[in-house]
């Protein structure tokens, strides 16, 4: 279940709230019993291989519109 983090604008703490997606902007109450909370805007790393670097393309080998492959 996924969690989400809130501010409370009355006292100023920082909390977090797990509920269902489909809650996700729900009003909550801070663990103050403040109702004057927004939600903060979270990110979320993923976990996984790195990419492969990307490879550069040759350098042109010749002269001329296209490379020097037309002009043999």
């Amino acid at each position: 279940m996924p969690s989400y983090e809130f501010r409370c604008r009355s006292c100023g703490s920082t909390f977090e709230v797990n509920r269902p997606m489909a809650q996700a902007s729900d009003p909550a109450t801070c663990p103050g019993g403040h109702d004057d909370t927004v939600k903060l805007l979270t990110t979320f790393a993923t976990t996984g291989r790195a990419a492969a670097p990307a490879v550069a393309a040759p350098a042109p080998a010749g002269g001329g519109c296209c490379g020097g492959g037309c002009c043999a």
